[in-house]
């Protein structure tokens, strides 16, 4: 008899931002959806956050981003993801992001763009449905 393993999230807090209550909940929501997560903590680099999901074997990478540096970062990410052979993980952005930006994202690679105040119940389903 085979076990299916959850499903594996990777939230991460990139940059020098240092606020992650958003973060921490958004990983609270989706591990009572049933999901395995993983958060890596403050002020990660894309490096690391690629080295930790490569590791982990993630499905799925959420960043939290809140301090306007999601464009660069976001590009440096998706740079690393194809480098590393990760394109099929599911990339979800979360945080401030302006609405101009949201296509940006997905030409990036990003897989969907959630901005504040999206309910959690959004995210979880999102998360559920990509990664069956």
């Amino acid at each position: 008899m085979t076990t299916q393993r959850k499903k594996r999230v990777l939230m991460a807090k990139p940059g020098l931002d240092g606020h992650d209550v958003g973060a921490k909940v958004v990983a609270r929501a989706l591990m009572e959806a049933g999901f395995d997560v993983r958060y890596t903590g403050l002020r990660k680099s894309p490096e690391e956050i690629v080295g930790n999901a490569k590791e982990w074997q993630a499905d799925v990478i959420g960043l939290s981003l809140l301090s306007g540096s999601h464009l660069p970062f976001c590009q440096r990410l998706g740079e690393l993801l194809r480098q590393h052979e990760l394109t099929g993980v599911v990339w979800v952005v979360g945080g401030v992001i302006p609405e101009e930006d949201v296509e940006k994202l997905r030409a990036m690679g990003v897989d969907r763009v959630f901005p504040v105040g999206t309910p959690l119940e959004s995210i979880t389903d999102f998360v559920r449905e990509s990664t069956k």
